[in-house]
Order: C-alpha cells, then structure tokens, then sequence
C-alpha cells in the first residue's frame, strides 16, 4: 500500500520515496521529481495558487504510470509535520481519485488525514506585501 509521511519519521525506511523539490543533507533514499513542485509555486507561498497549479501537474501525469514507478509499498516524503497543508495529501487524493486505492499517512488510519483543502497551510498568517499594497 502507498502511504504518506515525512523526512523526520520515515526517511530511513527502505521504500522511502521523496516527492519534494529539496531533501535533507542527510537523505539518500529515492527521489521522485515528476511529483516535485516547482520552486516557482514554494516561492509564491500563496495557498490557493498552490493548489491550482500543482493540481495541473499532477493532472500532466498518468497516475497508473506514477503509481508503478513510485512501487506498491512507498512512503511519500515531504517536509510538513501530518495535517499541515502539504502537497503529498494532495499527491495521495489524486491518486486516491484516479486510482481508486487508499493512500494513508503511515501509521494512520486514512479517516484521521485531514483533506488537503482543509489543512492549515504554514503560509496562511504570512502577510502577502503584493497584496497589502494600496491600489492608489
């Protein structure tokens, strides 16, 4: 079963698969960059843009394919801590909806994972100065 998690509790396990744009120094497990944001939308820290366009990633890609690729027993890793707003929730609910399989956080029952739309995002209280600007 695929399942998620992060670098902190699982990156020394075996089927370890990091699905994110930078690693650990540490990590020397698989990457899978398809499933990778791009460094553009890290930078935006904008959540609602995050999720636009890194949905149109995933939906670029043949989730049986990615499914394949990553194996039957890999662990998803990113950085976040489990229910914060994190694109490898998103990676598991695409696959979940394509796939019709169960992709749960490691060690979790799939009920207990907040949905990717209603997770706090760490970005959430920044201030956006872009947008903070006066118009006139």
């Amino acid at each position: 079963m695929i399942t998620t998690s992060n670098f902190a509790r699982s990156s020394k396990h075996p089927d370890a698969v990091a699905i994110s744009r930078g690693v650990p120094r540490w990590y020397k497990g698989r990457r899978y960059m398809p499933l990778a944001p791009p460094r553009s939308l890290l930078n935006a820290k904008d959540p609602e843009l995050f999720d636009v366009e890194y949905r149109k990633q995933l939906d670029a890609l043949d989730a049986q394919q990615v499914a394949g690729e990553l194996g039957p027993d890999a662990i998803l890793l990113c950085w976040e801590s489990f229910n914060v707003r994190c694109h490898r929730r998103l990676v598991a609910e695409w696959l979940e909806q394509k796939l019709g399989i169960v992709v749960p956080e490691l060690d979790h029952e799939r009920s207990e994972s907040v949905p990717f739309s209603e997770q706090p995002s760490k970005w959430q209280n920044e201030s956006r100065p872009e947008r903070d600007l006066p118009l006139f």
